[in-house]
């Protein structure tokens, strides 16, 4: 779904992707396409989302459609130029961020990895021996089919949650710092100054830690960033999710 309020624009993008073989639904604010998710929230794999819209913003829209727990990846198109418009673009649950004007195989490229990462496109596997179902805690997670429990209950994890996820465990036991994880899982340059890392943690402990004010598993390590543990660790558990750890 294409939302963007430049005719020409939004027409032309569905243009060029129709001419590669997606179906697109094109809409110029953000009520139409909330009305779309309403109507059928399953009929929409991906969003490419412009932010300056008339009446809602894309930024509004986006955090809306994260907190009614719509999870498809979410590509933000717009002519803002700063780094803090990319990082509130980040903040409020969106994918991948480019700017116009862009060059259209850039964009047909991003589209393509973006719902080859999603759930319902190309089932995604751990590269590292192929591991598609992982459990640590009271935690489940199937990688091949995108399906998560905990204490045998589903739950409903956004790709970008499920990218951050993968990529602790790939790295398990390692301590991350923020910048890497922000070039590894976000691609963004490692300097950007934002809370979007800590804002995910947050989430992650808020879905997999039985007390996410004292975690066992995804855990902060003063100075230095985060580290995962799949077994538990009670060592580090006086660290809390609302005030992480700053880096050195």
């Amino acid at each position: 779904m294409i939302v963007e309020d430049e005719e020409h624009l939004r027409l032309g993008i569905r243009y060029n992707l129709e001419a590669e073989g997606y179906e697109v639904t094109a809409v110029g604010d953000a009520p139409a396409a909330l009305k779309v998710l309403e109507n059928d929230p399953r009929a929409v794999d991906l969003i490419v989302l412009d932010l300056m819209l008339p009446g809602m913003s894309g930024y509004a829209f986006c955090e809306q459609i994260r907190e009614e727990g719509h999870d498809m990846p979410v590509l933000i198109l717009s002519a803002r130029t700063l780094a803090e418009d990319r990082i509130r673009g980040f903040d409020v649950g969106a994918d991948q961020y480019l700017q116009k004007p862009f060059d259209l195989d850039e964009l047909f490229s991003r589209i393509r990895n973006l719902l080859a990462r999603s759930a319902r496109f190309t089932p995604a596997s751990i590269e590292r021996g192929k591991l598609d179902v992982y459990e640590f805690g009271r935690a489940r997670i199937n990688f091949e089919t995108f399906e998560v429990t905990v204490d045998g209950k589903p739950l409903k994890l956004t790709a970008m949650d499920m990218k951050l996820l993968r990529y602790f465990i790939e790295h398990e036991g390692k301590v991350l710092t923020r910048a890497q994880l922000l070039t590894a899982v976000w691609q963004q340059p490692g300097g950007l100054t934002t809370r979007t890392v800590d804002n995910f943690i947050v989430r992650l402990r808020k879905y997999f830690e039985k007390d996410p004010a004292h975690p066992r598993h995804v855990l902060s390590v003063r100075g230095a960033g985060y580290r995962f543990v799949a077994a538990g660790d009670d060592t580090n558990a006086a660290n809390t999710p609302d005030e992480p750890d700053d880096e050195s």
